[in-house]
């Protein structure tokens, strides 16, 4: 029988596991000179069909445009993205993912893949297998709410 205890040790546990699984990703991120949260825009950049809007980003992160803003100057500086005009507006501008952002896509790819190995493997693959899908139930049961 499930008591409030077992609930409290149970998120604990996942709060647990979630610091080290950032601790894990940031220091295999570093090497690569990008932080998580200029991980998370970039891939959002790739994402979309065409060069989203700045004001797009920040609602699909559910950020502060500001926010947006801060880590867009950080990937042009370093070649990820551009700014680019819309065509339509010369007050809008859109953000385009760079050849250089799509190769540090690829990295990180690598890179998370290698963090959730890391954590993974004290799991057999039928372990891993029921634990996938607990986790799409709870991410299911969870109202949509998109972060940075």
């Amino acid at each position: 029988m499930d008591s409030p205890d077992s609930d409290g040790l149970l998120a604990e546990q996942l709060l647990r596991l979630t610091r080290r699984l950032q601790r894990i990703q940031s220091r295999q991120l570093e090497p690569i000179g990008i932080t998580p949260a200029q991980f998370r825009l970039l891939r959002t950049v790739a994402h979309y069909d065409g060069p989203p809007r700045m004001a797009d980003l920040a609602q699909r992160l559910d950020v502060v445009p500001r926010a947006v803003t801060s880590l867009v100057d950080a990937l042009e500086a370093s070649g990820r993205v551009r700014r680019a005009p819309d065509p339509d507006s010369r007050r809008v501008v859109r953000i385009e993912i760079t050849d250089e952002g799509r190769a540090t896509l690829r990295s990180l790819r690598d890179a998370r893949r290698a963090a959730a190995e890391e954590i993974l493997a004290p799991l057999t693959a039928d372990q891993r297998g029921v634990l996938g899908g607990l986790l799409s139930a709870l991410v299911a049961g969870m109202p949509e709410r998109r972060c940075l």
